[in-house]
């Protein structure tokens, strides 16, 4: 199939101009400054956020990293309710033992919901949060 050069630029100008679901400035999630590594290697973190308006589940995923930038843990998951107030979240996960330890890690936070569209469940991010924390020994 021959597409001709002008029809295919005008369709990725179409594409690149599409609108982009982008989280609202009142929607905030937060990363408190400490977690907690425990000795089986349960990581958990915490913080707040806020959303509104989902027609779809919406949660608070999270994920932590330390010793190498590009090698993030997922951290659980908590059913976010958006209904415009702030709440507090806190997700546990376990990565094996010794892969991470207590001291300075960097956190990502994101309050996601599976908004239905064309009958499949696609992403809609309301907000997201990067930031640096410090692991504690749970005791």
């Amino acid at each position: 199939m021959f597409v001709r050069p002008a029809l295919a630029a005008a369709t990725l100008l179409l594409l690149a101009a599409a609108p982009v679901a982008v989280a609202d400035s009142y929607e905030t999630v937060t990363v408190d400054p400490t977690g907690t590594l425990a000795e089986d290697g349960t990581v958990t973190l915490s913080g707040t956020y806020r959303c509104l308006g989902n027609t779809g589940p919406a949660f608070v995923s999270s994920s932590v990293g330390q010793k190498s930038p590009s090698v993030r843990h997922g951290i659980g998951g908590t059913r976010a309710v958006c209904d415009g107030a702030e709440h507090r979240w806190e997700n546990s996960g376990a990565v094996d033992a010794g892969t991470l330890e207590p001291g300075a890690a960097h956190v990502e936070a994101t309050v996601m919901e599976l908004h239905p569209q064309g009958g499949l469940p696609l992403p809609r991010f309301h907000a997201a949060q990067q930031q640096d924390v410090t692991l504690t020994t749970a005791g």
